[in-house]
């Protein structure tokens, strides 16, 4: 028989710890699952060419994504560029033309 009162502090806490318990060994397990399929991909004839070109392919993405980090710091130098340049434009008077001097006789 249950009273109608609410569940105590301690069954919650067991109930979350065992959750997250399960979602570890989830984790672990698919961790495994993964090392294992890796093993015996490298075992294929040609496997350990594939396994190479993924890690040198995954290395270039990782250069690929800093540089397009750094992107955003250029543009922002453009910008702030653009924007000084257009006040010395408006700043800056027009020059005087001169005028060609007569030689004295």
């Amino acid at each position: 028989m249950t009273s109608g009162m609410p569940e105590t502090t301690s069954k919650r806490t067991t109930a979350a710890k065992s959750s997250k318990l399960a979602d570890k060994d989830l984790v672990a397990r698919l961790a495994d699952a993964g090392e294992e399929v890796l093993q015996r991909l490298a075992e294929l004839p040609g496997g350990q060419r594939a396994l190479t070109a993924v890690n040198e392919l995954r290395a270039r993405v990782d250069d690929l994504a800093k540089k397009v980090r750094g992107i955003d710091a250029l543009e922002a130098r453009v910008v702030k560029l653009e924007k000084e340049i257009a006040a010395l434009k408006k700043t800056k008077t027009p020059a005087r033309r001169s005028t060609a001097r007569k030689p004295a006789s």
